[in-house]
């Protein structure tokens, strides 16, 4: 097949921060991935509130379909996403990310 559907149909997988990446709270990820070939992923992911420490190799584009979080740069900047916001996390970002609201987003990765 050569064309997909992005949803949350089934369980998902689920997962949390390594013990030394959190910062506070108790997030739970929930991640639909829908394809993983030649260096490229796409999915869904969800986190419940919490904030944890976040170092990105890869390029990632996200669109927040649901939610309100704060990404905080090692430089001092922070962004607030929400519902409808787009963004692209560049390789050799370092920062936090601080869930305030459950979010969802939709995600490409190109390692």
């Amino acid at each position: 097949m050569l064309i997909y559907r992005l949803d949350t149909t089934g369980a998902g997988e689920t997962d949390r921060p390594a013990p030394e990446k959190l910062i506070s709270g108790d997030p739970v990820f929930t991640t639909w991935n829908l394809e993983e070939r030649d260096g490229l992923y796409c999915g869904i992911w969800r986190s419940t509130p919490g904030r944890w420490r976040i170092t990105y190799d890869e390029w990632e584009y996200c669109r927040i379909l649901s939610g309100v979080s704060h990404i905080h740069g090692a430089d001092g900047s922070c962004m607030t996403v929400k519902t409808g916001d787009s963004f692209v996390l560049r390789p050799g970002f370092v920062g936090e990310w601080d869930v305030e609201e459950t979010t969802v987003k939709e995600y490409v990765i190109r390692v």
